[in-house]
């Protein structure tokens, strides 16, 4: 917990690369308000640290021997200890925050982050805060803003292709042998998960998306 008598945040840097620990340990021992506990060189002995410890944060890298930033980030999440993980990175694929959020994680930061960013991110987090770098919230707007992948079954592509040469409902059925009802069944299924009201849409939207050849 905080240090109440010089309110300072406690830190632990969990990181594999010792030189990047120790440039990491550097830039936050000027910070009065930030204390560095603790350091360990994998995810599983960053574990062990927080959970002897009780830090306010703990300063994760993502990829570590042992076991990687976003399992540790779970298993500290599941400690009975308050400390808040951050993960301090040089990756930013979508893969690789969502597994770190998923976990629990409260922040993602990239790792050229200024020492100012990452005393306020840690500041921040310690409050229970989200704190993310500017790149990694524009990555998950725009994975929020990407419309969901669309799966259609085997014979919803059967009936939009036959849509898309041009046959009607009773041609449909016959080429596939199935009732006319069952091709409107299927053709409503395929309106509703592309979002669509007619069949010509329905076939430009499938064709866009790649879910029927051109």
């Amino acid at each position: 917990m905080t240090d109440t008598a010089t309110d300072r945040i406690r830190v632990v840097v969990v990181d594999d690369h010792a030189v990047m620990r120790a440039g990491v340990v550097a830039l936050l021992t000027g910070e009065p308000t930030i204390e560095i506990v603790g350091e360990a060189s994998d995810g599983r002995e960053g574990v062990g640290l927080v959970q002897r410890l009780a830090p306010d944060v703990a300063l994760l890298d993502l990829r570590m021997p042992v076991l990687d930033g976003a399992a540790a980030t779970a298993e500290i999440v599941a400690l009975p200890v308050a400390t808040r993980v951050l993960i301090l990175t040089t990756y930013d694929t979508d893969a690789e925050i969502e597994r770190a959020v998923e976990a629990g994680a409260v922040g993602y930061l990239l790792k050229d982050t200024t020492r100012e960013q990452l005393a306020d991110a840690i500041r921040s987090a310690a409050r229970g805060e989200t704190v993310l770098a500017p790149k990694v919230a524009e990555r998950l707007v725009a994975r929020m803003r990407r419309p969901e992948p669309v799966a259609l079954t085997a014979r919803e592509r059967e009936v939009l292709s036959a849509v898309a040469d041009g046959l009607s409902n009773a041609e449909i059925g016959r080429r596939l042998v199935i009732g006319e009802a069952t091709v409107k069944t299927h053709l409503l299924r395929v309106f509703a998960k592309l979002d669509v009201s007619d069949r010509t849409r329905a076939v430009v939207v499938a064709l866009e998306r790649g879910l029927l050849a051109r």
